[in-house]
C-alpha cells in the first residue's frame, strides 16, 4: 500500500533548476516504486486550486495550466500531458459523499503547477494517470485532514495520494534573493517545531498550529499553502506513521521539506 505524500513545490521554476529539492523529487519516482510499486494513479490535492466544496477533476488528458507570470519563456513551454482519471474521479466524489462531504466533479480543468511542477520531476513519462482535488481555504486543517480520511481506502486501490504545497510561504519576503540564502531564525523555529510535532504524533497540535506554532502567521499569512499537507496527514494511517523525506530551503524562507504517512 502506497503512504501518502506531502510535497513543497516551491517555484514554478523548480523543474528547471538544480537543487537540493529538485534532485530529492528527480528520485522520488523510483524510490515510490522501489518501496511500494508503481502507482496506478496519482491524486493530486493543490495549493493552486481554491473553491468553496472539493472538486476534483475529471478529462481523458490533463492541460497543463501554466498559473503564473514573469518567468522565463523556457518555463512556458514546459508540457505534461499525463492521462486523466474519470472513472476513479467518480471514486472520489463517492467517498467524499460517504464522508458527509459534499463534492462536485470539474470536466475540463487541468492540472496547475502546484501538481504538474513535482510530478515533472517525479514522473516525466506522464504516464501515470493523475487527477487534481481542490482546497477549501477558508475551512482549515481539520477540513482538510477529513477529506484526507475520505480518501483513505484509495490507498488500498493503488493509488498514490499526494499534497502539495509549501511548508513555509512567506512571500512578503521575497525580494529576489539567490536561492541558496540562508534561511531566516524564525524559518527554522516553525519548521522544528511542526516536525516535532508530526514526529511524536501529536495530531490535535498540528491541526491547531496557528495557535501554538512559533512564526505560524508569518510562514503562512494564508493558509492554502499548508493545507495540503492536512490532506496528507488524514490520508495516512490512523496512527499516524509519519516519515520525513526530504528538508532543504530555497530563497532564505521557502522551506520545501516532504513527508510520507504511512
Amino acid at each position: 500500500m502506497h503512504p501518502s505524500i506531502f510535497l513543497s513545490h516551491g517555484s514554478p521554476m523548480l523543474p528547471l533548476v538544480r537543487a537540493p529539492a529538485s534532485e530529492f523529487l528527480a528520485g522520488l519516482g523510483a524510490q515510490v516504486t522501489a518501496r511500494h510499486g508503481a502507482p496506478k494513479a496519482i491524486l493530486v490535492a493543490s495549493a493552486h486550486w481554491e473553491t468553496t466544496l472539493p472538486v476534483v477533476n475529471a478529462v481523458a488528458v490533463n492541460e497543463t495550466i501554466h498559473d503564473f507570470h514573469g518567468f522565463p519563456r523556457p518555463l512556458y513551454a514546459l508540457r505534461y500531458p499525463a492521462p486523466g482519471a474519470p472513472k476513479l474521479a467518480e471514486r472520489v466524489s463517492d467517498l467524499l459523499c460517504a464522508a458527509g462531504l459534499e463534492s462536485r466533479i470539474d470536466r475540463s480543468r487541468g492540472l496547475d503547477h502546484g501538481a504538474w511542477c513535482p510530478l515533472i520531476l517525479a514522473w516525466p513519462q506522464h504516464d501515470i494517470p493523475v487527477l487534481q482535488l481542490s482546497i477549501q481555504s477558508a475551512l482549515g486543517p481539520a477540513h482538510h485532514a477529513q477529506l484526507g480520511e475520505a480518501l483513505r481506502p484509495l490507498r488500498e486501490e493503488g493509488v498514490l495520494v499526494i499534497g502539495s504545497g509549501s511548508w513555509t510561504h512567506d512571500l512578503r519576503r521575497f525580494r529576489g534573493q539567490a536561492m541558496d540564502t540562508p534561511e531566516t531564525p524564525d524559518v527554522t523555529a516553525f519548521s522544528d517545531w511542526m516536525d516535532l510535532a508530526i514526529r511524536e504524533g501529536r495530531r490535535c497540535d498540528l491541526l491547531t498550529y496557528r495557535h501554538q506554532a512559533p512564526f505560524a502567521a508569518e510562514q503562512h499569512p494564508t493558509e492554502e499553502h499548508l493545507l495540503p499537507l492536512y490532506v496528507a496527514l488524514g490520508a495516512g494511517g490512523a496512527t499516524m506513521q509519519a516519515e520525513r523525506l526530504h528538508s532543504s530551503s530555497t530563497y532564505g524562507m521557502l522551506r520545501m521539506d516532504a513527508y510520507a504517512f504511512h
